[in-house]
Formats: C-alpha cells, sequence, structure tokens
C-alpha cells in the first residue's frame, strides 16, 4: 500500500471488554474526523480503510475501522505488535499513521 496522508498522536492502548477481546488504539476524534471528511469514499465494508501503523521503530500493514458508537476510527493492536512494542493497557504512547 502506498500511504500518502501521516498523521501523529499520543494515545493509550485499551482492550474490548468481551471475554479474550481484542486490543484497540482510538485515534483521535479530531483526526478521525479530517479523516472521515476527506478519505471516507476509501473505506470498504464496514468502514475499514487501509492504513500502516507505527509505534517506535515498528511499522506494519494494518487498517483501521470507523467505531459510530465511539464516532472515531479505532486500530487493531496484534499480540505480535504489542509484544514487539512492549505494550500495556492505559499507558501513553506515541505513533503514527498513514491513510
Amino acid at each position: 500500500m502506498q500511504a500518502k496522508i501521516k498523521y501523529e498522536f499520543t494515545t493509550k492502548m485499551w482492550q474490548h471488554n468481551a471475554p479474550g477481546g481484542w486490543y484497540f488504539v482510538s485515534l483521535p476524534k479530531t483526526i478521525s474526523k479530517e479523516i472521515r471528511e476527506h478519505l471516507k469514499w476509501q473505506e470498504e465494508g464496514w468502514g475499514r480503510m487501509k492504513a500502516v501503523a507505527k509505534i517506535g521503530v515498528v511499522e506494519w500493514d494494518t487498517a483501521i475501522w470507523f467505531d459510530t458508537k465511539a464516532d472515531t476510527y479505532i486500530l487493531p493492536i496484534k499480540a505480535e505488535i504489542r509484544k514487539k512494542t512492549n505494550l500495556k493497557v492505559d499507558h501513553n504512547f506515541q505513533m503514527q499513521v498513514w491513510v
């Protein structure tokens, strides 16, 4: 994927409340609003949009999904990424996302 627009922000990882729930990062609402206004046409089913994410030196191809309840995009954080970056729930960290 050839990502074109870079967004950089501070965030926290959270876990979905279902048993064995997935881990996510919520993009800031201001960034989500900008993406939604200008790039919604790139969304696939269920509000999915291809993206590239980076935390520290770890970069990976992924996707963001628009969460209508939270009114923001969310990005799943796989176990492999959590281990490589030593992420913990509710700890602030800096990351970048390209869409």
